[in-house]
């Protein structure tokens, strides 16, 4: 079947000067409205994790909230509206809260450092040491910091281990300063494989359901230890009980290719061209870690429904962009009621089979429906 060429407006002879006009003023006025979003582009982007529902009347709900790939923080109870089986649930009734995740929510970071001894036996170390102490003092305000260093051997070394205390962490640090690496080499994706089973097993420790982890790997080169190839790292970093941890990295120098770093870090990186660049390298990876643990929320509200299944809506608004999104799942009310009266402020049991990855991949099991995330389809439960 043969196609007609395309005709250029203005060089056809029944393109009227009338209609020319019109296209050269339309033609920005679309730009315009295409450039704001005014065609239905963009929108938040709102992922349930998991949700629970408990008597007397309590349901709790924990979700992600993005812009694109930026993370969403700061939002209050009043920018989200619930919704119960298409009808708006009265925040007066509901008495609507948001909860600190971290009451049902754990997040670790690991700072996997690069101590092979193309870093011990160079001047790198006290830039390095500075850039990385800064780094934990800044994560280390919301979360749990831990710091391992590798080199060529098949193990990695706890310089210091999950902590809050801001002193333990710097203490820790400052033995880097004289650290000898005990093979010079670099087991780069070893290390990535035994910081992620690491990780894992410090935050099993936590008897909180919810568990997400960061993993920011600092190195000036690439893997040549040969331990383990990439396709093993890679494999490694695909497993399923990895999905909600973060993996980031960070590079410096001459001789770390973009192609190695991305490849330890595929969730985010920064390269330095040298020490002079190093700590604005870490303070980026710090910022975004900062911003990513503000996505989190856990709504909690008390539904008016009393029996049978009911399909809620949580709507999000931006204030400050006024972007919107929303999520939808049931769940079931059979028995709720006061007394006793519905306390929002209750902490929430999740079911862990219930959790859906931030991927969108699910544990399976929980209660029979959906999770809808807007404009992401449907993932079942």
């Amino acid at each position: 079947m043969q196609t007609k060429p395309a005709r250029r407006i203005g060089s056809d002879s029944t393109a009227t000067p009338r209609r020319s006009r019109l296209l050269r003023w339309a033609a920005p006025a679309l730009a315009g409205l295409v450039s704001m979003g005014a065609l239905g582009c963009g929108g938040l982007e709102v992922k349930r994790i998991n949700s629970a529902e408990k008597k007397p009347n309590n349901v709790w709900v924990f979700f992600t909230v993005k812009d694109g790939e930026e993370p969403v923080g700061g939002l209050s109870a009043d920018d989200f509206e619930i919704y119960e089986d298409g009808k708006i649930v009265s925040k007066f009734e509901s008495k609507q809260v948001i909860q600190n995740p971290e009451v049902a929510a754990v997040m670790y970071t690991m700072l996997l450092v690069d101590m092979s001894g193309s870093i011990t036996e160079s001047d790198q170390i006290d830039p390095l040491v500075d850039a990385a102490k800064r780094f934990a003092t800044k994560v280390g305000k919301t979360q749990k910091v831990g710091v391992y260093a590798f080199d060529g051997s098949d193990k990695l070394e706890k310089i210091v281990g999950f902590t809050e205390s801001e002193g333990s962490v710097e203490s820790g640090l400052e033995k880097l300063r004289k650290y000898k690496s005990k093979d010079p080499s670099t087991n780069l994706h070893g290390a990535v494989i035994k910081g992620l089973d690491e990780l894992e097993k410090e935050l099993e420790k936590d008897s909180r359901p919810l568990k997400f982890g960061t993993l920011v790997t600092f190195t000036d080169g690439a893997d040549r230890a040969g331990r383990y190839t990439q396709d093993q790292m890679n494999e490694a970093m695909g497993q399923e009980k990895y999905a909600n941890y973060e993996k980031l990295s960070i590079g410096v120098g001459a001789d770390i290719e973009e192609g190695d770093l991305s490849a330890v870090g595929p969730n985010g990186s920064e390269r330095a061209t040298d020490q002079k660049k190093l700590g604005e390298a870490f303070d980026k990876i710090a910022d975004r870690i900062d911003r990513h643990m503000k996505r989190f929320y856990l709504l909690s509200y008390c539904t008016p429904a009393r029996a049978g299944e009911h399909q809620v809506t949580i709507k999000a608004k931006d204030p400050k962009t006024e972007s919107t999104g929303s999520l939808d799942y049931t769940f079931k009310a059979d028995g709720f009621g006061p007394p006793p009266d519905c306390n929002p402020e209750t902490k929430p049991s999740f079911d862990l089979k219930a959790s859906v990855k931030e991927d969108g991949k699910s544990d399976g099991g929980g209660s029979p429906g959906s999770v809808k995330v807007q404009g992401s389809g449907s993932v079942g439960k």
